[in-house]
């Protein structure tokens, strides 16, 4: 039992693994590869089973779960496939959190329900060609016209854009760019004007598409407008707090994978007469690789339970858990690559798999470098 983790976070780790271990064999996930598809089937089972509430309260039909119960099943599920990780984290944060901080009840109403019951699927979209880092210096505008807004301009890398049913869209609502007046909106896909881009080819993260969506002269009715006018960089960031910590999550899960591959490769494995776990070279390695990913889960919990007690310092917690997580998950996969020697190359073997899945973890949802300024600033306020 981990300190920050009480029994019902233990009963959430048993089901959820057992859950991912039962649904997601190792068939299963190489049809994934192989298609670029995730399974139907195994989405409605998720959706089924609560995974897509988990963090939205009860009153509005979620499981209303603390956020150590919701990083756990992100590690969990990460543990065995992290795109299933993804399908499951993105309604709790991306797609769901916006709603929950700003949402009117109506908009709760029809938008939560049906993404946690698996029915519509939303995509955050903030990144854009030019504004990554910066989200204020994104240049995708809405401009008021009546009852309506009339939306223009690019956004990009935005995962799971090409299979979604609405999108939550940031834009300027100032034309001043010092002026930071920026605003979420949410937008049906189907509108005219709407356009996405080809699936990107991606190393990685496989079964989850990610594309560009093109905004041209969309007209969207001001009561999709989420919070007031101005608002949405303050929600963007707030919904990224959360996302960072499914970030962290999933580090911690893959890198527990790695290592559990490692260890039993390097039993199996047979070299100068012995199984090359008894070499030292290859036992310190693992050594490291254990330590490692024991203080990774301990920054993920101690973040997460933070937020649970309502600290003021959880952003800071979040980023250098997010930070440490997705930096050391690329050291102790490539260990377990190197572990595996010329099998820890090829796709038959799970490393790879992990190898390829882990190195977006520094970029996405704010890149390492990001991490260190907010870490930064709050040390040196």
């Amino acid at each position: 039992m981990y300190a920050f983790l009480e029994p019902k976070h233990e009963m959430v780790r048993k089901l959820v693994r057992q859950f991912a271990e039962t649904e997601l064999p190792k068939e299963v996930i190489d049809r994934i590869e192989e298609t670029h598809e995730f399974p139907t089937d195994v989405f409605d089972k998720m959706a089924a089973c609560g995974f897509f509430g988990m963090r939205v309260p009860k009153a509005l039909g979620g499981q209303g779960a603390d956020y150590r119960s919701y990083v756990i099943m992100a590690e969990e599920l990460a543990r065995v496939s992290v795109v299933a990780n993804i399908w499951a984290t993105t309604p709790n944060s991306l797609a769901g959190g916006p709603i929950l901080n700003e949402g009117t009840d109506e908009q709760k109403a029809k938008y939560l329900k049906p993404v946690m019951d698996g029915k519509i699927k939303i995509c955050f979209a903030l990144t854009e060609p030019e504004a990554g880092s910066d989200p204020s210096a994104m240049t995708t505008t809405a401009v008021k016209d009546g009852d309506d807004y009339i939306l223009n301009g690019r956004k990009c890398f935005i995962t799971m854009a090409p299979l979604a049913d609405y999108a939550i869209v940031f834009a300027r609502t100032n034309p001043d760019p010092r002026a930071r007046e920026i605003s979420a909106f949410v937008v049906d896909m189907k509108l005219p004007g709407v356009s996405t881009g080809a699936p990107e080819k991606k190393m990685g993260c496989i079964g989850c598409a990610t594309s560009d969506i093109v905004l041209n002269n969309v007209r969207v009715h001001k009561s999709n407008l989420l919070g007031a006018e101005g608002s949405g960089l303050k929600n963007a960031l707030a919904t990224l707090d959360v996302g960072r910590m499914a970030c962290a999550a999933q580090a911690v899960g893959v890198a527990q994978a790695a290592l559990e591959e490692a260890v039993k490769y390097s039993k199996e494995r047979r070299q100068f007469g012995k199984p090359i776990c008894k070499h030292q070279a290859i036992a310190f390695m693992i050594a490291d690789m254990a330590t490692k990913v024991e203080s990774m889960r301990m920054m993920l919990y101690q973040a997460a339970w933070m937020k649970d007690m309502g600290s003021k310092d959880v952003a800071k917690y979040a980023s250098m858990a997010k930070y440490y997580c997705c930096e050391t998950v690329q050291d102790i996969v490539g260990k377990a690559v190197q572990i595996h020697g010329g099998y820890g190359y090829m796709k038959d073997y799970k490393v790879e798999r992990l190898y390829r899945d882990a190195r977006v973890m520094t970029i996405y949802e704010g890149t390492s470098q990001v991490q260190q300024m907010v870490i930064s600033r709050a040390v040196l306020k």
